[in-house]
């Protein structure tokens, strides 16, 4: 088994608080001069942070922060989580790509699917990822959840008899306390319908001293608890991280990984073998990889999806089959998988696929017609086999 590398822990930092997930979230990087003390930012990041401090914040882990390549603006790991000017150059992108709001029969449960939900029960997270499809919701006051606003969540659930599965979600669920954790599925175990409960959270990718025994055993007390987090590339898969993974899935909690397609940092085959790989080395499932959404401030992120599903193609019979995720674009119908029968075709800049109910959604990702990887513009010509498959028949597309 090849050695995983271990995070940069800086010489005058002591190791218990390097460890210590209450120093990390105390110490994080919030500023340019913070921010200085890890990387050498470049003109367009001091920019990018000034100018964007009113519509996203900034937050990084000091360990995540220490996974950067300090002298490489398009490190694959600070491209996540660092401002870019880019952000600002996004006319299409919409605060609500999903419709999640109309989704949503009490405040923070989103309802898709007949029988599960998603349950978002925080708005806090150990850092701030630029791509975020909640970017509307992390840190806003108005979307935090006080007590009584959760227990009226699990009110909800416990009056709904359909719903059989719950994803607690946010945000991230692990930013809460042990005891506020416990309290929440004890509340949801208690519930007759309720057969799984499932964690969303890249706490063991971002801040993997949050996995704790204590937390371990804790949640193992309430099986069955599943876990998917959210690697995005191969730099992340770190000794720290493969401990937090390793304590999970010795408790009992299968762990998956969701990863978004993102131009810069996966969008390449031989980096999407390489991080598929190294999960399962962890005992990770490769699960979803999702297109990434129309969603504001992240054009430069947005890869066609012709483009994507070469990579994915490029992938089968070259890896293990468990180690290939399904490629998929999440609508307000639901998760569509990316390959036949579900895509039906391009209709110009606009991509048809089918809902597993049968409806359509036509989904904006234009024809990229620039070659330049050194900047954040386009790069890939359509596929015309993809392209000519497209069909008439009417389909939603995204709201104004």
């Amino acid at each position: 088994m090849r050695a995983r590398p271990r995070s940069r822990r800086p010489a005058a930092v002591d190791p218990a608080d390097w460890s210590d997930w209450g120093w990390q979230m105390r110490e994080r990087v919030r500023d340019a001069q913070g921010l200085a003390e890890w990387i050498r930012p470049s003109e367009d990041e001091r920019r990018a942070i000034d100018a964007l401090a009113d519509r996203f914040r900034f937050v990084i882990t000091p360990y995540y922060a220490s996974l950067m390549d300090p002298d490489d603006p398009a490190c694959p790991v600070r491209r996540q989580v660092v401002p870019r000017l880019a952000e600002l150059d996004d006319a299409a992108g919409l605060a609500d790509p999903l419709d999640e709001v109309a989704h949503s029969p009490v405040k923070n449960i989103v309802r898709v699917y007949p029988d599960r939900i998603a349950f978002c029960v925080n708005n806090e997270c150990a850092l701030y990822c630029r791509y975020c499809l909640r970017k509307r919701m992390v840190g806003e006051p108005e979307w935090a959840m006080k007590k009584r606003e959760l227990q009226a969540g699990i009110d909800w659930v416990r009056e709904t008899p359909e719903i059989r599965d719950v994803l607690l979600t946010g945000g991230d669920p692990l930013i809460f306390s042990d005891d506020r954790l416990h309290w929440l599925l004890d509340s949801l175990r208690s519930i007759p319908h309720v057969e799984i409960i499932r964690l969303g959270t890249r706490l063991p990718v971002t801040l993997p001293f949050r996995v704790t025994p204590a937390l371990c055993t804790m949640l193992a007390s309430f099986h069955p608890i599943w876990l998917n987090t959210h690697f995005n590339h191969p730099r992340e898969l770190t000794a720290e991280a493969a401990e937090a993974c390793d304590r999970l899935t010795r408790a009992g909690i299968p762990v998956g990984n969701q990863s978004v397609l993102l131009r810069g940092v996966n969008d390449d085959a031989a980096v999407m073998k390489e991080l598929c790989e190294g999960l399962v080395r962890m005992r990770v499932r490769p699960y979803y990889v999702y297109q990434a959404q129309l969603l504001e401030g992240t054009a430069h992120f947005r890869v066609q999806i012709e483009r994507g599903v070469e990579i994915f193609h490029a992938l089968r019979g070259r890896t293990s089959g468990f180690a290939i995720p399904t490629y998929v674009l999440d609508t307000p119908y639901g998760k569509v998988p990316l390959g036949y029968p579900y895509l039906k075709g391009r209709e110009g800049d606009d991509v048809v696929v089918e809902a597993y109910d049968g409806r359509l959604w036509r989904e904006p990702n234009p024809i990229e017609r620039a070659i330049d990887p050194a900047t954040d513009t386009a790069r890939e010509a359509a596929d015309p086999a993809i392209a000519s498959s497209a069909q008439d028949a009417p389909a939603e597309k995204p709201p104004s």
